[in-house]
């Protein structure tokens, strides 16, 4: 009889990727002026930590309506992230290269994100 692997957080794809933008996101801020820092840096880096930890926390959940309700928080942060990226363009907080880097992979992730509640919706049972 064939064992079956455990999943681990860092099996999770959309994990992985939020966790590094997340920890980009962060590099980046914390070179900022105090006003830009305080202003969009910690609501910009808050909303890129809280897609991963979403995850995280959804992860370790037991039933399947809690984690699939964190994985949607997590996709909620992915849009929230995306107002802050527009504005820290406008706001010339950025280059150009930074900006195109983190909305490549703030687009991708809500697909990530939707792989991830369609398989937890359908491999568990409650």
């Amino acid at each position: 009889m064939e064992e079956r692997k455990h999943i681990q957080l860092n099996d999770i794809d959309a994990y992985k990727v939020s966790f590094t933008l997340s920890n980009f996101i962060w590099l980046r801020a914390e070179r900022w002026e105090h006003f830009a820092k305080n202003t969009i840096g910690i609501q910009f880096t808050k909303a890129g930590d809280s897609i991963s930890a979403n995850i995280a926390e959804g992860f370790g959940r037991y039933g399947k309506k809690e984690k699939i309700q964190f994985f949607r928080y997590a996709r909620g942060s992915v849009y929230e992230c995306l107002d802050w990226n527009e504005k820290r363009k406008i706001r010339k907080l950025l280059t150009q290269e930074e900006y195109e880097y983190v909305f490549s992979i703030l687009q991708k992730l809500p697909k990530l994100i939707n792989t991830l509640i369609k398989v937890t919706n359908t491999n568990l049972q409650m």
